[in-house]
């Protein structure tokens, strides 16, 4: 019985959505069909091209998607993606127009939205972009990171001598993982080893396994999961951001102790005290900066040691300090 409840949820799921698309169709006018859209297809309602970007993504083959595309549609097509209408813009020029126009807002698919949060900086426009952007620039500029060198040596050494000291072969993407982890929750969260920090990535590996899934809420769906490991998170980063407010308010930290410290220390530059930001905008701008240095750093590093096991002469030379 329950089992045919669970099928009878996921077909009204699938087919209410269709049902309205095919009914929107129907009753569509014709000055409608006429606006000035890109070429290319939304496809089935809800999941539109979803599931073939995520086969190519699994497969890493998702420049070649991405260049079919371009040469059956042109650098500016439409398509849907995880539920939203979007169009793909490609080229020098798309990238000027998307980053440097104050009249486009980009914007990140609604699922993702839902799982970093509403209030990150790649979903603010305007002030409030600006606001947060230039917090956090100030704490990542290169005068400030030059402070953390031995930190992020203490880190890497800890990592070397318990994770690769005495092996003959080590998986080296997974450990750059979680060495990228200990890094950020170091640096960026001033998180000590121990109980909290073990959380805190167990909750982030369950979220990033819903970031590109179809955004289905419903049980046992990877979306879900992701949903319920991102309030993990946020409530860990909640008493973190807390935790360091009294802190600096007792005097027993600085500011310039972690990223979390730092943004919590920021004031309103109107002269009444505010804080610069609220708490909402330092817990979703502390996940976008774990998600968006975890796996780019990981993987850039371990194209670095793949490099060296390749080039005995780069090693070597590396080796002696050259």
């Amino acid at each position: 019985m329950a089992l045919a409840v669970v099928v009878v949820a996921l077909l009204v799921a699938f087919l209410t959505p269709l049902a309205v698309y095919l009914a929107g169709r129907s009753t569509r006018t014709t000055p409608r069909r006429r606006r000035n859209l890109p070429p290319g297809s939304l496809g089935l309602p809800l999941v539109g091209q979803s599931l073939s970007l995520l086969r190519a993504m699994r497969r890493n083959t998702a420049e070649r998607w991405l260049q079919d595309r371009i040469d059956r549609y042109g650098p500016v097509s439409k398509l849907s993606l995880f539920g939203a209408p979007t169009v793909l813009l490609a080229g020098p020029a798309a990238n000027k127009a998307v980053f440097l126009s104050e009249a486009m807002a980009p914007k990140q698919p609604r699922s993702l939205a839902a799982i970093i949060g509403r209030r990150n900086m790649l979903e603010l426009v305007g002030d409030d972009h600006r606001r947060v952007r230039g917090a956090l620039a100030q704490f990542l500029r290169p005068e400030m990171l030059r402070r953390y060198v031995g930190t992020i040596d203490g880190e890497v050494r800890r990592h070397l001598a318990g994770r690769w000291a005495g092996r003959r072969a080590v998986a080296v993407l997974p450990l750059m993982k979680l060495l990228t982890l200990d890094v950020i929750a170091t640096l960026l969260f001033g998180l000590a080893r121990g109980a909290v920090r073990e959380r805190l990535a167990a909750a982030f590996a369950d979220m990033l396994e819903g970031l590109w899934a179809v955004p289905l809420d419903l049980p046992f769906t990877a979306f879900r999961r992701s949903l319920r490991a991102s309030a993990r998170a946020r409530r860990l980063l909640a008493a973190t951001v807390r935790e360091k407010k009294a802190n600096l308010e007792q005097g027993v930290s600085s500011p310039s102790d972690d990223l979390i410290s730092y943004l919590v220390s920021l004031r309103d530059g109107d002269g009444d005290g505010r804080p610069l930001l609220t708490e909402e905008e330092i817990i979703d701008n502390a996940i976008v900066c774990l998600t968006a240095g975890h796996d780019t750093s990981a993987i850039l590093m371990t194209f670095m040691v793949r490099h060296l096991a390749d080039d005995p002469a780069s090693l070597a030379a590396m080796a002696q300090g050259k």
